[in-house]
């Protein structure tokens, strides 16, 4: 499978903030052990992170119109909290879409507790660090 795993707003500083919630490594890091997780799976992972909702509602559109993907993994950030947007860009596509969160939202404060996009996806992982990109991979792919 070819998956896109895109990350949303302030995930760009991941390594750097809040270490205590999203750990040491940086994003480019963390994709790289994704991209070679994939490789020994026989799949392909592209990554894309943007601070901007609409360049993201325009990857996802792009994912879909141009079949370029088999399935997406998407940490949008705080977008996932108010982002209509990227809710109805979701429910327009024909595509898989796996919510993750690095860290476990549930556990958080209370605005982090509501997810306007977990309705329309797949499903939602998280609370397992950068683990949660990798077993939404698995989830994505049938649990194989």
């Amino acid at each position: 499978m070819k998956f896109l795993v895109i990350n949303g707003v302030n995930l760009n500083l991941t390594g750097k903030r809040e270490q205590g919630v999203y750990g040491t490594q940086t994003l480019e890091q963390i994709n790289a052990e994704l991209a070679a997780f994939c490789a020994s799976q026989g799949d392909s992972a592209d990554f894309y992170q943007s601070n901007i909702e609409g360049e993201l509602v325009n990857k996802l559109h792009e994912a879909f119109l141009g079949k370029t993907h088999d399935a997406v993994i998407l940490n949008a950030g705080a977008f996932t909290h108010y982002s209509y947007a990227l809710r109805d860009a979701i429910a327009a596509i024909d595509i898989p879409v796996a919510e993750v969160h690095m860290s476990n939202v549930h556990a958080r404060e209370e605005f982090r507790k509501t997810s306007v996009l977990s309705e329309v996806c797949k499903g939602v992982i998280c609370g397992f660090g950068k683990h949660s990109y990798m077993a939404a991979i698995c989830a994505l792919k049938g649990g194989k």
